[in-house]
């Protein structure tokens, strides 16, 4: 079984920053390409960033310039650094990866969401 796992939400004032980690763990071979995705209250999910397994990278214009995807592959964590918050980032973020488990089956498990509140 393969379980996506997101931290470092919470509450921020407009203008800070939070980093965000998407971790997987248990019977992974390989993690391939992971998205993040943003729901504010009331609204439908949406792509905010995606990374490749080789790094290719591709954003949001919503969020170009202030949030950047990374992956560290020796941890099996992809991070969100979010910068220039404003109001409008607050919601859950979850992340949503393709993995190739030590079965040789590609899953897209889902994480649980963390929360990020921005304070105007």
């Amino acid at each position: 079984q393969v379980q996506l796992v997101e931290s470092g939400g919470g509450l921020v004032q407009a203008g800070g920053s939070l980093r965000l980690s998407c971790a997987a763990s248990g019977s992974i071979f390989r993690v391939n390409n992971v998205d993040w995705y943003h729901q504010a209250p009331g609204k439908q999910r949406e792509l905010v960033a995606s990374i490749t397994r080789g790094g290719t990278t591709i954003y949001a214009d919503s969020v170009k310039g202030r949030f950047t995807i990374s992956r560290d592959d020796a941890k099996n964590t992809v991070y969100l650094q979010m910068n220039s918050l404003t109001p409008d980032d607050t919601g859950v973020y979850y992340c949503n990866g393709e993995v190739l488990s030590t079965a040789k089956i590609i899953v897209r498990p889902w994480g649980q969401g963390t929360q990020v509140t921005v304070s105007s």
